[in-house]
């Protein structure tokens, strides 16, 4: 059974909803609170926690259920209502998914995954304990060393949920790396994949013949001082640790399918006017002929897409960086985070974006131009790499090797091309020349980069620009 139980109903749940899902446990049992009230917990007689339920989310936005899921949920808007049972306590799993039946029967709608749905009856959980703190203290962590933080995800995407954000944020302030655990079939959600950097933060995956490994880089994994660590090869040296790739990360399948990513930055000038997001719509709306359709600080995003609204949200974290995750709809796959941090230069914007394409749908790549000059024009845009990848098109991670994407074109920014000296930016050693975007007075510039999409041919040419650029 699952340790993550959702409720799903079209209404809110109520309070009288909530506490008779709580007394699941029988009314014995100890409710604490976490998170400013924000988190209702069922604690054991030493009021350690069995479950714990985060505060009911209204989504707006459609098809997250479904992206995150793989379920049907009610019509938008509806209540999300996450429960989450203490790792190898089985009356915990119990327990989440009785309070989560008692929620879905009170207020209707239904409880994720269908097969945690329990009775109505009350648990029995005499004598039941766990493990004591810290391990407990942060409800998203299952195990701490120290050196790592583990979270156990048994879910069918990996996402950014509050829980874990939550949990991204403890492991940085006690200066631990993140190990996120999943069983085979799982995939990660763009979102967690740029945010756990790099060692020893990874994401481990179950497998029968292998044990574990690296869904992102498919070396081989064992549990080894404290965490998840690779297996050396018997005939590895200091210099060579030759680490064993898994079997199944290498099963390659290629489906024809591909994703159109981007990366930009964007510098604006600090002002209490300035509304932010305008670049990441103006360019959704070029390659797709519509803006995103839904955003939030964490998975599931929730709020249907508001430049106000977002903007809002930044200037009250403000000075704080501020992190967004921004969807489309499920007729064009795509998926964005968006990081707005306050420095000396200003107000950056950077983003991720990524859109999936099935076989017999071609990205629109003839018109990048156009959306690279509307970023350059109004939007302030310093740099930007297009490129594209024989990916999902469902833009979700797989535990299984793609390969980087090919280079189809940069762009730099006008106030880059006027820092740099003499004419460097507009003769580079290509065969094609850049494009002039914008004004002449004040130009950026679009480099093509003539690699071929079916080949690797491409980052040669992008490094040797960056070369050029850079005066090397």
């Amino acid at each position: 059974m699952t340790k993550d139980v959702i409720a799903l109903t079209p209404r809110m749940p109520d309070p009288w909803a909530v506490l008779a899902g709580l007394l699941s446990g029988g009314p014995d049992k100890l409710v604490g609170t976490r998170g400013e009230g924000a988190v209702i917990q069922l604690c054991d007689p030493e009021g350690r926690p069995l479950v714990s339920v985060e505060a009911p989310l209204l989504v707006s936005v459609e098809g997250e259920a479904e992206r995150l899921l793989g379920t049907t949920a009610p019509p938008v808007p509806y209540w999300w209502t996450e429960a989450r049972a203490t790792t190898g306590v089985a009356e915990a799993e119990q327990l989440a998914g009785t309070f989560a039946t008692r929620l879905a029967s009170l207020v209707g709608g239904s409880a994720w995954p269908p097969d945690a749905a329990g009775s109505l009856a009350v648990v029995q959980t005499d004598g039941v304990s766990i493990a004591p703190d810290p391990a407990a203290a942060q409800p998203a962590i299952d195990v701490l060393t120290e050196r790592v933080a583990v979270v156990i995800q048994d879910r069918p995407v990996v996402a950014m949920t509050a829980w874990l954000s939550d949990a991204f944020r403890a492991a940085a302030e006690a200066g631990l790396g993140l190990q996120i655990v999943s069983p085979a079939g799982t995939t990660l959600s763009p979102a967690v994949r740029d945010a756990l950097g790099g060692w020893p933060s990874r994401w481990i995956v179950q497998d029968e013949r292998d044990g574990y490994y690296d869904g992102l880089t498919g070396a081989v994994l064992r549990w080894q001082d404290g965490m998840f660590a690779p297996v050396a090869s018997p005939d590895a040296t200091e210099d060579d640790p030759r680490t064993p790739v898994a079997a199944t990360f290498q099963e390659v399948r290629d489906t024809g399918e591909r994703q159109l990513a981007l990366t930009f930055r964007m510098v604006h000038p600090a002002d209490d006017r300035l509304v932010l997001g305008g670049g990441l719509e103006t360019v959704w709306q070029e390659l797709t002929g519509e803006p995103p359709a839904g955003w939030g600080t964490s998975e599931p995003a929730t709020l249907p897409w508001s430049l106000r609204r977002l903007t809002d949200v930044a200037h009250e974290r403000a000075p704080e960086p501020t992190w967004f995750v921004v969807v489309g709809n499920r007729d064009r796959p795509a998926i964005a985070t968006v990081r707005i941090t306050r420095t000396e230069a200003g107000v950056e914007e950077h983003v991720t974006l990524a859109f999936g394409y099935g076989s017999d749908e071609d990205p629109p790549l003839g018109a990048l131009p156009a959306a690279a000059e509307a970023l350059t024009t109004r939007h302030h845009l310093q740099s930007m790499l297009v490129q594209l990848r024989k990916a999902r098109r469902d833009v979700a991670v797989p535990p299984r090797f793609e390969g980087p994407g090919v280079p189809l074109a940069f762009v730099l920014g006008a106030e880059e091309v006027r820092a740099m000296p003499g004419d460097r930016a507009r003769r580079t050693p290509l065969a094609e020349q850049p494009v002039t975007l914008g004004p002449r007075t004040r130009p950026a510039l679009y480099y093509p980069l003539p690699g071929d999409p079916s080949d690797l041919s491409g980052w040669q040419d992008f490094e040797q620009l960056m070369r050029h650029l850079k005066g090397a």
